[in-house]
């Protein structure tokens, strides 16, 4: 099972100028091939007076399914340089779209491949990029004299507590990477005696945007 990924949450665009053309990248997150075909179609609408609306995605957490078009360009020099460039990002569930308006001189082949590459890079380092971990979500009941411990333990391996309770016991929420669970569960099983066992049967794994990856 793959533990993280890497991709854009928002939209955003990038633009750049070569020889009078003008190539505009558009980026956006998208979860099927169903959604992004949409948006393809809604961007050739939206550009409906550009030359060329030349694309590339990849949709799954392992970089599954892949798709470009040249959309009239010479065949290479468009949609698989812009695929080209996700897959350098290591970038999934991205969409990139790159309008071209002819300005009315050739570029050439090595020129096109440049310049459709060139724009997408400009729109992805517009923004940020997310990293995608995924996620094991705990549920916990402790004694008041365990709560000191248990929090240095967590900030000790980086763990945020999502959710706290306080009545005659502490309820806690945590959210672990998945990779990690196994010396989270070690680590409070010590320090409560044994007498919490963390189940993870309970709760679903989820993708969560985390503060780094690998």
């Amino acid at each position: 099972m793959i533990s993280e990924y890497l991709t854009i949450e928002e939209s955003r665009t990038g633009e750049i100028v070569e020889k009078k053309s003008r190539f505009i990248c558009t980026l956006f997150h998208v979860e099927t091939e169903e959604e992004a075909i949409a948006l393809i179609e809604k961007t050739k609408k939206q550009y409906w007076d550009a030359r060329h609306n030349c694309y590339a995605f990849i949709v799954g957490k392992n970089m599954e399914l892949k798709r470009f078009s040249d959309d009239g360009e010479p065949s290479g020099t468009a949609g698989k340089p812009i695929l080209e460039v996700l897959e350098g990002r290591g970038l999934t569930y991205t969409l990139a779209i790159v309008t071209r308006y002819f300005g009315g001189v050739l570029l050439g082949t090595g020129g096109l491949v440049r310049a459709y590459s060139d724009a997408s890079k400009t729109a992805i380092e517009a923004g940020e990029i997310a990293c995608m971990k995924l996620m094991q979500p705990y549920e916990f009941v402790i004694d008041y004299q365990m709560v000191g411990k248990i929090k240095y333990s967590l900030n000790e391996l980086g763990i945020d507590i999502t959710g706290e309770e306080y009545t005659d016991v502490v309820t806690m929420k945590i959210v672990v990477p998945i990779d990690i669970c196994e010396k989270v569960e070690k680590n409070i099983t010590e320090i409560t005696n044994g007498k919490i066992l963390l189940d993870r049967s309970s709760h679903n794994v989820v993708y969560l945007k985390s503060k780094k990856c690998n």
